[in-house]
């Protein structure tokens, strides 16, 4: 055994970039099948070399998921993780793979192509050095995690079901900290029928729908409340046609986030209870929490701990946070699977052009994760 396994992958850091890089450029935009698909060959190939079962799950509309399974034994940690990104093919012509004062940049390195890969990094020392584990090892790496995991909650929550814990590889919170919490979420729609008259010769006939909305407006706002870590944002609003006429329609999107089962009830309880304002109005309410909140646990906890004493045996502290955004680790978690979040890349700018992944942090990051794979 290395003296430590953060100096093992810091020699292997050239090759750890390579990887990396080859997964950067090939460009994986969740809508974009062909493209996902391509990448999604390429994994199961590397992994199928270190000796893992990989059942390729096909998909009609986004790109195919795949289970990877390595070891033995009736009990199993999941791994999850995916390799869709929200960045377009062609991105790489504005956002190029780079190395620049100690960062890899390139679109989908931070969210999440690193996480794979250093899992890949982590698998390959466990066989070259047989080490032993002691529950097998199931990876699923899904393809349309950026947009909700639409096709894929069905099967991340069935393996869910069957695994002792859920170690999720998405990147870590800005300081490095693991994640265990998440709010969940979702978005409702609320729709507002009215009635069209003349502004001016009938407008007291008019039922103005975009005045209905406003009332709800305020309403729906007012359902926030900081301390139980709920949040609602009125994000959008539609209506009208022109200033003359009274208006007969409007719409608005509300982003709702929630950080417990018992707020999710809440939430979803006012929205559905909201009646009309004026006369005539009429109201419909769409979409809901489709995220459930991963919440933290006495487990979460222990997990948690786990992990930093791990990390302490190569030299550096782990600390936890609990964030705002989802992953797919809230399916898990809701599952009653003890999970574990932010195992991936220390970096920033996910979804955005700064993208990028600190190199000095990877080989900590990769050593933690295949102690926790043979440990737990």
């Amino acid at each position: 055994m290395a003296a430590t396994w953060t100096s093992h992958f810091q020699d292997k850091l050239p090759d750890i970039l390579a990887e990396l890089r080859t997964y950067v450029e090939m460009e994986t935009p969740t809508h974009d099948k062909e493209a996902v698909d391509r990448l999604g060959e390429y994994i199961a190939g590397r992994f199928r070399s270190l000796g893992c079962k990989v059942d390729v799950i096909p998909q009609t509309t986004y790109g195919n998921q795949l289970r990877v399974e390595y070891g033995e034994g009736d009990e199993q940690i999941m791994v999850l993780g995916h390799f869709d990104t929200v960045k377009e093919v062609g991105t790489l012509k504005s956002e190029p793979w780079k190395i620049e004062d100690g960062r890899v940049y390139g679109p989908g390195t931070y969210d999440m192509k690193a996480g794979i890969v250093f899992c890949y990094y982590a698998l390959k020392t466990i066989v070259e050095q047989n080490i032993p584990l002691k529950s097998k090892l199931v990876f699923f790496w899904n393809t349309d995690e950026e947009i909700g995991s639409e096709s894929s909650e069905k099967w991340i929550r069935e393996e869910a079901r069957r695994s002792t814990c859920a170690l999720v590889i998405e990147p870590a919170a800005g300081d490095g900290s693991l994640k265990t919490s998440r709010k969940g979420g979702g978005e409702f729609v609320l729709k507002v029928t009215g009635r069209a008259a003349h502004a001016g010769n009938d407008h007291a006939l008019g039922v103005n729908a975009i005045e209905e909305i406003a009332h709800h407006v305020l309403a729906i706002q007012s359902f926030t409340d900081y301390e139980a870590g709920t949040t609602l944002s009125v994000g959008t609003i539609r209506g009208g046609s022109v200033s003359n006429v009274v208006p007969d329609y409007a719409e608005a999107d509300i982003d709702v986030r929630i950080s417990t089962s018992e707020e999710a009830e809440r939430i979803t309880t006012l929205m559905n209870q909201l009646t009309p304002i004026l006369p005539g109005a009429q109201l419909t309410v769409e979409g809901g929490i489709t995220k459930p909140p991963m919440e933290r646990t006495a487990g979460t906890e222990q997990l948690f701990l786990h992990a930093q004493a791990q990390a302490q045996l190569e030299g550096f502290n782990l600390t936890e946070r609990g964030v705002g955004g989802t992953s797919d680790g809230n399916f898990a978690a809701d599952e009653g699977t003890l999970t574990l979040d932010g195992l991936g890349p220390v970096g920033d700018g996910a979804h955005a052009s700064h993208e990028h992944v600190v190199i000095d942090a990877i080989p900590g990051r990769i050593a933690v994760l295949l102690r926790l794979f043979s440990s737990l």
